[in-house]
């Protein structure tokens, strides 16, 4: 029997689409989702809340020197665009103008929701546009966020290995719960399901990088029922692969995030100043629904998410949308090439970039596609001989980026690539010379852009979450800046090359310590080398790269620990805050100290990095991967190449 056609009905103060599996109520002319029906349920949506708090788009934003404003977007014109027995597509609208000054963001919205014969789900995209004069603002945050039924959604699915029955939103409130260290800690006292008593719920611990950022959501079991929020393409989203967002957490909630400061901070919120002109395409994204039979074990809708996941990863772009701002594949440009690394210290001949993060975004400085927020990022990765290939392009000027794991620093391709509809761009083969001045002398790491390699400490038992426990990714654990002072009572951290293992003896962040009248202290951490001997004539340069900065400075001062001013400084640097939100990086840097011959001795030598900056326990540095350069002279008694 082939599957009924879609239908739409509009009412007065509500539209409403059906195709048969499923049928969704939206508000008119505000376009909030307010309800969901399927599988005989009558709303999957939460029906205690209001019907503006069910399922809509949000974004935060504030006047250049005002404070944040949360908006929850309610259209205020309706229309439809597309209505068949294969498709409806509609449009809830909010147009700004001069009059709204102060009082609304000043951007004009078009909110789309989509659906499709056959399909179980919907389709929602919105397209964001300033027009050129109007007043400057900052984005630092947008989304789609859905609200689920308490009584029916308890069990959550981020991936394959975080996934388990989750605390009731009631289990949040007075009574249920300790607060802990900010706001979305808590622990779990006397929650409704006694089995998760002492454990600690944060929505912070289930935050994903947008690479693997593409399926997540809830599953109810009676009846067994799948809610899930598919992101088929990273497009639109800023930051770049590897920028963390929030996914789904206790509500149930379900949120798709398009733009956020989160694990970033102030430099990837957009700024839009002097009156610039911008628009931009978010989305579509899909909500995907599923069910089984009541005999079958209903953890199998997870495994259809992820199926129906890559069937949206392989339509992408959409042939459906019927806005003139979201191009076709035939509209849409195509580049390749070979990444190649050359490090002679390394190898003297090339070094595939094998693994390699190679993308498109706005031109602009090297490295300076994490930052980038405005415009669209398209990346991939090389396979092991460096060869990628980025399709569906959107036509405009990019820049071609890179990174290669096991390298430190940016690739940038010094060449403004424009991308025309249908275009074909070999590039050919791309050299990336990674900073070296000599040898590797010693090394404290890998260079990766993550602190994920360091010693990681088992969490204070008083605060768990037992999805975490003996997991890959155990720095989710809430607390474990306070590790550090229960392993380092006495002293800090000192690492001793050639001794210590980075895996065992170097902590993931160099935090702050709490003392007895809750006040925190800097901390310094020593690196103790030995040099047989020095090459007066050489040159010698400590790499630092930095995983994530939170409201710190790192100094660095050779054999002399009380030297004013340091030998370096990199300045107060990062706002991430993955220390608190359970990251195990942020933004990248990668800094390159110079090393006087004046600074050195024959013998041992020691390093001191010290994080001076402690007013708060999250205040903190996360290190990629530290190494020492010797002269490149092939008389260097020090070489190891």
């Amino acid at each position: 029997m082939p599957p009924l056609g879609v239908h739409l009905k509009v009412q007065e103060k509500h539209v409403v689409i059906d195709n048969g599996i499923l049928q969704m109520t939206l508000s008119n002319p505000e376009g909030i989702v307010t309800g969901i029906q399927y599988n005989g349920i009558d709303n999957l949506l939460e029906v205690l809340n209001e019907e503006v708090n069910r399922g809509y788009w949000d974004l935060v934003w504030s006047e250049p020197a005002g404070p944040g404003i949360f908006d929850v977007i309610k259209g205020t014109s309706f229309k439809v665009i597309v209505e068949d027995e294969n498709q409806v597509e509609v449009s809830f609208t909010r147009t700004w103008d001069p009059s709204l000054k102060s009082t609304l963001i000043p951007l004009n919205i078009d909110k789309r929701f989509v659906m499709l014969r056959g399909c179980c789900g919907f389709y929602s995209y919105a397209i964001y546009e300033h027009l050129e004069g109007w007043p400057d603002f900052n984005l630092s945050e947008t989304r789609i966020a859905f609200k689920l039924r308490k009584d029916k959604f308890h069990y959550m699915a981020v991936t394959d290995n975080r996934q388990r029955v989750m605390p009731m939103p009631d289990d949040r409130l007075p009574g249920r719960c300790q607060p802990l260290a900010y706001p979305e800690a808590v622990l779990l006292t006397n929650p409704i399901n006694p089995d998760l008593k002492g454990e600690v719920d944060d929505k912070y611990q289930y935050s994903i990088e947008n690479k693997d950022n593409k399926v997540h959501g809830w599953i109810c079991f009676d009846p067994p029922v799948g809610f899930w929020q598919i992101t088929p393409s990273d497009e639109f989203r800023s930051g770049g692969p590897v920028k963390q967002n929030l996914t789904s957490h206790v509500g149930p909630t379900t949120l798709a995030m398009f733009l956020s400061a989160h694990y970033s901070g102030e430099d990837l919120v957009p700024k839009f100043r002097n009156g610039e002109q911008w628009k931009k395409v978010f989305g579509p994204v899909l909500i995907y629904l599923n069910s089984v039979w009541t005999d079958e074990d209903p953890l199998l809708l997870w495994e259809d998410a992820k199926m129906q996941m890559m069937v949206e990863v392989e339509s992408w772009p959409y042939s459906f949308p019927a806005s003139e701002d979201f191009p076709s594949s035939e509209e849409r440009g195509y580049v390749s090439g070979r990444l190649l690394v050359k490090d002679r210290f390394i190898d003297e001949s090339y070094i595939s970039a094998d693994a390699a993060y190679v993308g498109l975004a706005l031109p602009g400085e090297v490295g300076s596609w994490q930052r980038e927020c405005k415009g669209y990022q398209f990346w991939t990765r090389a396979d092991p001989d460096g060869f990628f290939s980025i399709s569906d392009i959107r036509t405009g000027d990019y820049n071609i980026y890179a990174w290669v794991p096991g390298f430190i620093g940016d690739y940038k391709y010094d060449v403004t690539i424009t991308i025309t509809s249908g275009c074909d761009i070999d590039l050919g083969d791309l050299v990336y010379e990674p900073p070296r001045v000599g040898p590797t002398l010693w090394e404290i790491g890998v260079p990766d852009r993550s602190a994920a390699e360091f010693y990681i400490p088992d969490p204070n038992p008083m605060y768990i979450n037992k999805l975490y426990i003996n997991h890959p990714e155990r720095f989710r654990q809430y607390g474990l800046w306070e590790r550090y002072a229960d392993l380092y009572p006495d002293g800090n951290l000192v690492y001793t090359v050639g001794v210590s293992d980075f895996r065992n003896d170097w902590f993931f962040a160099q935090v702050t310590r709490k003392k007895e009248n809750n006040t925190y202290e800097a901390t310094t951490w020593q690196i103790k080398f030995n040099l047989g001997s020095i090459n007066k004539n050489g040159s010698y340069k400590l790499r630092l790269a930095i995983a994530m900065a939170s409201v710190s400075e790192l100094q660095v001062r050779f054999n002399d620990s009380k030297v004013n001013p340091p030998h370096f400084s990199t300045g107060l640097i990062g706002k991430d805050n993955a220390i608190a939100r359970h990251g195990i990086h942020g933004l990248y840097w990668l800094f390159s100290v110079d090393v006087q011959i004046t600074w050195l001795v024959e013998g041992d030598n020691t390093i001191f990095l010290t994080q001076p900056r402690s007013v708060s326990p999250f205040q903190g540095i996360m290190y990629d991967y530290i190494r020492l350069e010797g002269p490149s002279s092939d008389s260097n008694p020090n070489k190891k190449y």
